[in-house]
């Protein structure tokens, strides 16, 4: 049950369904950058327009 509520918390590609991996950039920009392992998608968090942009990418 537990393992079941933490997936609905974890963000994965919509290609590979493999969980996506998170990094920042500096301190100053503070922008979240979540990637797939395979290179198949990105998504930013950028906070001061406080929305996200989404790319796949096109083979």
């Amino acid at each position: 049950m537990l393992s079941f509520i933490k997936s609905l918390f974890t963000e994965k590609c919509p290609t590979c369904h493999k969980q996506l991996i998170t990094s920042k950039t500096n301190f100053l920009s503070n922008i979240v950058i979540k990637t797939c392992p395979e290179n198949h998608f990105k998504k930013e968090f950028h906070p001061a327009l406080e929305t996200y942009i989404e790319s796949k990418r096109i083979s």
